[in-house]
């Protein structure tokens, strides 16, 4: 079996990176939004695992949000960074 170049293996690493799991929202039970929707701001617990380490809030393709829950994340960090719960920006 012949070596596998660097561009191939670069190939097959993008196809798998298709192929994996769909993600869903950890917010949505079942796949269905309840109303009214809304992401506590004083949950820092889950408000830390969509941000990254530099403090910046995770895309929707990284955590498998959905967009209506997106926006609703996007208000909780503010939220949560403007009383002082998150950081702005990391300590390093």
């Amino acid at each position: 079996m012949a070596s596998l170049t660097k561009a191939d293996i670069r190939k097959i690493r993008k196809k798998r990176a298709r192929l994996k799991r769909k993600m869903t929202c950890r917010f949505c039970p079942d796949g269905v939004i309840p109303r009214p929707v809304y992401v506590d701001y004083k949950d820092v617990k889950t408000l830390k695992q969509l941000i990254d380490r530099e403090g910046r809030i995770l895309p929707r393709r990284r955590t498998g949000t959905s967009a209506i829950y997106q926006r609703a994340v996007r208000k909780a960090v503010l939220r949560a960074r403007y009383i002082g719960l998150l950081p702005y920006v990391s300590d390093e």
